[in-house]
């Protein structure tokens, strides 16, 4: 199984260094595509990445048609909040790409509609605007895991002494 994440310009390097750490944990491969909104030697982001960059599978694009050239055939989920759908009432195959935008824009509404019907959103309140994006990623991400039974992680905790 493999999830994949993508953001599409991002501006804030903590939350794709937060991003970073929860693909690392899960498996999950991180793509970012250009241009960023920060260096990616950003301490802020190396920072919030602790030391799990080097469990982080990641692919840059310097575009977005960049990255749909090397990603034609895949099965693509577009995160926003513009979507219809929401992100639990889709069934997802194990193998996905679940785009989302950059913080103050999100995804381009050429996009979007282009693809609407592959379009999902996170439920909130009407008078919110957005979930943080790292936040945002870890709900869904951990959906479409939760509905492939969490192929591959480890489900039991150890307490440490407990016999």
């Amino acid at each position: 199984m493999k999830v994949n994440i993508v953001l599409v310009e991002p501006e804030i390097p903590q939350n794709t260094g937060n991003i970073a750490r929860s693909c690392a944990a899960t498996g999950a491969a991180l793509h970012l595509v250009g241009p960023l909104g920060f260096s990616i030697e950003d301490r802020y982001l190396k920072r919030a990445g602790l030391d799990y960059w080097k469990y982080v599978d990641l692919k840059y694009y310097n575009s977005f048609q960049e990255f749909l050239d090397l990603n034609k055939g895949a099965n693509f989920f577009y995160c926003t909040t513009k979507g219809e759908k929401s992100y639990h009432e889709i069934k997802y195959p194990e193998d996905c790409f679940l785009l989302f935008g950059k913080e103050t824009k999100g995804l381009p509404e050429t996009i979007l509609k282009a693809n609407y019907e592959k379009c999902i959103r996170i439920p909130m309140l009407d008078n919110i605007r957005s979930l943080n994006l790292s936040n945002s990623v870890a709900v869904i991400l951990y959906e479409v895991l939760r509905q492939n039974d969490f192929k591959n992680m480890q489900i039991e905790g150890h307490l440490h002494g407990k016999e």
